[in-house]
């Protein structure tokens, strides 16, 4: 890696070598453009990474560290150690970077100076009914959280970039608490210090969802009950200003609905979102952590 890199891009694994290849694949398309290096943590996968995986090393330089499974937010600590980027990209591996994804965000970190932290604009894959709920979703809460001065009440690390010098301010940038929702815990910290992530609107990633109907649902169960640390942790610290309201919930349903009357979403991806939502939310308040003003 050339002592002139800008990015370090760090993608946690763990057993979903499948979608990296293609997340890795969309990686190499960003040559040329803004010098970059690719970190990739294995959180304690079954198997090490295979031959598809490392024949990427002869594309861009390209580093695999193996640790034992801590989760994602270690993973990711780990990843920001190893990295030597000034800014640091995080991606999932069932991500895909669109055409020009980094130079769109190098210009807008550069025109950008006074800002540490930047959320890309994240879309989802409309070719099955589980992408087009992914894209419903994600253009809603993007649209409704992104403020007049062009920042954002949003953070989701499938397409999320930190200046390394704000990252070093803190031991962990992740807290390992978090074994879900590390995000969001994230974004309340950042809140709480009176920072906001810029909004790179021409940055895209495209969150690519390879599961079913149905093993979506089951991982909705799995994740809300992951995230009852995380959010324990947030009304602990007074830290839940970026909880919705149910005025704010019911705006939201009413946006999504009609959005949903695009042709490339269609109503059908209403009903799947607003049954995950409702199935998460269910699942929390029996488990008794659902956060203060929900």
């Amino acid at each position: 890696m050339h002592a002139t890199s800008v990015f370090s891009l760090i993608i946690a694994v763990y057993n979903d070598w499948a979608p990296l290849d293609q997340c890795l694949r969309s990686v190499s398309e960003q040559i040329p453009g803004p010098d970059f290096e690719v970190i990739i943590v294995d959180d304690g996968s079954q198997e090490p990474a295979p031959e598809s995986i490392l024949q990427w090393t002869s594309h861009y330089p390209l580093t695999i560290v193996r640790q034992s499974h801590t989760g994602i937010p270690g993973a990711r600590n780990k990843g920001i150690q190893t990295a030597k980027g000034s800014i640091l990209l995080f991606v999932d591996a069932d991500c895909r970077l669109e055409a020009n994804c980094l130079t769109a965000l190098c210009s807008t970190i550069s025109g950008n100076p006074k800002q540490n932290c930047f959320q890309l604009r994240l879309t989802g894959d409309c070719t099955a009914l589980v992408g087009r709920a992914e894209q419903l979703r994600l253009i809603t809460l993007q649209q409704h959280f992104l403020q007049p001065d062009g920042r954002i009440r949003y953070l989701n690390t499938s397409g999320f970039a930190i200046r390394r010098t704000r990252a070093d301010l803190t031991e962990e940038l992740f807290q390992p608490i978090a074994l879900r929702g590390e995000d969001t815990l994230l974004l309340t910290t950042l809140m709480h210090d009176g920072e906001l992530p810029f909004f790179a609107s021409d940055a895209v990633v495209r969150h690519s969802i390879s599961l079913t109907l149905g093993q979506c649902l089951r991982k909705d169960i799995r994740s809300a009950y992951q995230e009852r640390k995380t959010f324990e942790t947030i009304a602990s610290q007074d830290l839940d200003k970026i909880q919705l309201s149910n005025k704010e919930r019911l705006q939201m349903l009413f946006s999504m609905w009609r959005a949903s009357g695009q042709r490339s979403i269609g109503r059908p991806a209403w009903f799947v979102l607003v049954t995950r939502e409702a199935l998460e939310r269910i699942v929390i308040l029996a488990s008794g952590c659902l956060p203060r003003g929900s």
